[in-house]
């Protein structure tokens, strides 16, 4: 059971998470390492907590999925507040943590990303575009979750152990169009990076 200075992390089940968001009309996706393992088809490495990835201009919905829990924002540089019901939050929080009530452990964490004109744009680099409707795979089981090559793009700013399991057991899975815009993606917001070695070049080489 992962403890922070912040409180304890007791993940939630993936179908838990599954049965909470289900009902939204908006898009959502399982992200983090769970997406990743959605990708490969099966579970290889232990998660920390869980990630459920919303659109900014959606995030109320997180509310609506998780009513009657405690749900805190987590402005930077890495402080959690209450998150007031009907608040909108501002561009710089990305992230909300949320558990059950008081002195519960945090079970879902909840990412806010950018989108415009149906296009999501990285928190990385507003550079790296993708429309919305290519943003997300569906798994054979129904469970919608970001498409790994955009959740490697993420894991790249400064890859843990974890993100070296992630991207190695993944790789062999991308077909050749995801690669290439991984490969552009790394070398546009990071220049120089050692994932580009086992990526194709932008000149197909």
């Amino acid at each position: 059971m992962p403890h922070t200075s912040l409180g304890t992390w007791e993940p939630a089940p993936l179908a838990e998470v599954v049965r909470l968001f289900s009902g939204l009309r908006c898009p959502w996706w399982i992200a983090g390492g769970h997406a990743i393992e959605l990708a490969v088809g099966h579970a290889f490495r232990p998660h920390g907590d869980i990630d459920v990835l919303l659109l900014r201009r959606d995030q109320l919905a997180a509310q609506q999925a998780l009513a009657g829990w405690e749900w805190w924002a987590a402005d930077p540089p890495g402080t959690l507040r209450p998150w007031a019901a009907g608040e909108l939050l501002p561009a710089g929080v990305h992230d909300i943590w949320c558990r059950p009530g008081p002195g519960a452990p945090w079970r879902i964490q909840v990412m806010l990303d950018e989108s415009h004109d149906g296009e999501w744009t990285s928190r990385h680099d507003a550079r790296v575009r993708r429309p919305v409707h290519e943003l997300g795979v569906m798994s054979a089981e129904g469970v919608p979750y970001l498409s790994p090559e955009v959740q490697l793009h993420y894991k790249a700013r400064a890859p843990r152990p974890k993100d070296e399991a992630d991207f190695t057991a993944v790789l062999p899975l991308l077909t050749d169009e995801r690669r290439g815009w991984l490969a552009g993606a790394i070398s546009l917001t990071y220049g120089t990076h050692h994932w580009l070695a086992r990526l194709p070049r932008d000149d197909g080489r």
